[in-house]
């Protein structure tokens, strides 16, 4: 089997390469909803049996809470140079998301009457952070910058512990950067429940957002209405446009930079340039094979990526909008022209020297992005995740005079009566 298939478009092969694969549902659903329920139902008893049996690590309720002490440990436990990189990170994405945010706005009108919308930041809120075997700073600061500029005063962070029972230093450093108030040994649907419920513990959140397996996305799923949720995330994507003027290693190893995430990641390149392709094609070979997690990235490109071949860069638009991409690298000689056919997409990336693990870690925008095609309606996480909007009305007696006839007219169509009387008793209508 070659590592990834080439196809060309438009071809039942490639479109079926490329449609929207639905959230795994049908074969887990009960699972998760028995555990949020479980959750939701028996507080810190569950939390602590489910630990047990998909973290393998045996915990007390005193236990589930991260301690100042461990977190103190954590900083002894990192070197000077990450503290540095994690610090100039924090500085870039804190930076880029206080543009983020809105003022408070009113319109007044010339007899005196006001319209207006407040911004106000929610009061407490849940990050999820993916752990286990894995470690990911980076999500913490993601998660936890935009609240902090949007002026969150409670931040609690879930992610799962080791078998040991312990997080990695890390990402507790991480946490404590980045202004994280609370944090907890807590993964899965059960972490949700528990944030969205409350506990014993764990006091409830109002929304809660990060990115977690197909677990974590149904319990977000289940628990949306009960608090706020960011967006159902699925497996990560990544679609690089190439015309073949860009070096074929650069465009290999970026395809491979998500590839390595998991085995359902969507790595695809779309290119007029069949040649560009196949070189392409035979570098991903080459460099999965250094790869520590090449298993998994060699699955996910014969399973789930492709090369596809158009005719033209206009069809590889086309293409890219079909696809809605959480990541999409736009690898040409003039890439900014190309900025205006784009419609639908995460996150873009411009140029040979734009790679995708610039926007994870360091450039400042969120990598909290749409997938599965939802980019098409959803947008990255952004400071007005953490706000809510009120709208300000405030009218003067001209003004209510003014408008009364026509709104009890509407009052009337609607035969709603008590309506229409709100507004009768203040022009004198009726008796007060």
């Amino acid at each position: 089997m070659t590592l990834i298939p080439i196809l060309f478009w438009p071809s039942a092969e490639a479109n079926k390469r490329l449609e929207v694969r639905p959230f795994e549902e049908n074969n887990i659903w009960d699972r998760v909803e028995s555990i949020v329920k479980d959750t939701r139902t028996r507080g810190n008893e569950a939390l602590l049996e489910y630990t047990a049996r998909f973290d393998g690590c045996t915990l007390t309720e005193a236990e589930l809470r991260v301690s100042e002490t461990e977190i103190t440990e954590a900083y002894a436990s990192v070197d000077e140079e990450y503290l540095t990189a994690l610090r100039q990170a924090k500085e870039n994405i804190q930076k880029f998301h206080e543009l983020q945010k809105r003022n408070d706005w009113f319109k007044q009108e010339e007899d005196g009457s006001l319209v207006g919308q407040i911004y106000r930041p929610m009061e407490r809120v849940g990050i999820y952070v993916p752990g286990g075997t894995a470690n990911y700073p980076s999500s913490v600061l993601m998660t936890a910058l935009p609240a902090v500029v949007a002026g969150v005063r409670e931040i609690v962070m879930v992610t799962p512990p080791g078998k040991d029972g312990k997080l990695p230093p890390a990402t507790l450093v991480a946490a404590k950067e980045a202004g994280v108030t609370e944090i907890y040994r807590l993964g899965g649907a059960q972490a949700i429940a528990a944030l969205a419920y409350g506990t014993a513990t764990i006091r409830g959140v109002d929304k809660i957002v990060g990115p977690g397996n197909s677990y974590v996305t149904l319990a977000k799923k289940m628990v949306y209405g009960t608090v706020g949720i960011d967006m159902l995330a699925g497996p990560s994507e990544i679609l690089i446009i190439g015309d073949g003027t860009v070096n074929p290693i650069y465009a290999a190893a970026d395809l491979l930079s998500q590839a390595e995430h998991d085995n359902q990641a969507r790595a695809v390149l779309v290119t007029p340039n069949e040649d560009w392709g196949r070189q392409v094609a035979r570098e991903l070979e080459k460099q999965v094979e250094l790869l520590p997690r090449r298993e998994i990235a060699q699955k996910a490109l014969q399973e789930c990526g492709a090369i596809i071949v158009v005719k033209d860069l206009p069809e590889a638009y086309q293409v890219a909008n079909m696809v809605a991409p959480e990541h999409l690298e736009i690898l040409l000689q003039d890439p900014l022209a190309a900025l205006g056919s784009i419609k639908h997409a995460g996150a873009v990336f411009l140029g040979p020297y734009s790679p995708e693990p610039i926007g994870d870690y360091w450039a400042g925008p969120n990598h909290v992005l749409p997938t599965s095609g939802t980019a098409r309606y959803n947008s990255p996480l952004t400071v007005d995740d953490y706000c809510k909007r009120s709208s300000v009305i405030s009218y003067t007696r001209q003004g209510l005079l003014q408008a009364a006839e026509a709104i009890q007219t509407l009052t009337k169509w609607e035969n709603l009566e008590a309506h229409g009387r709100a507004i009768a008793v203040r022009i004198g209508e009726v008796g007060k």
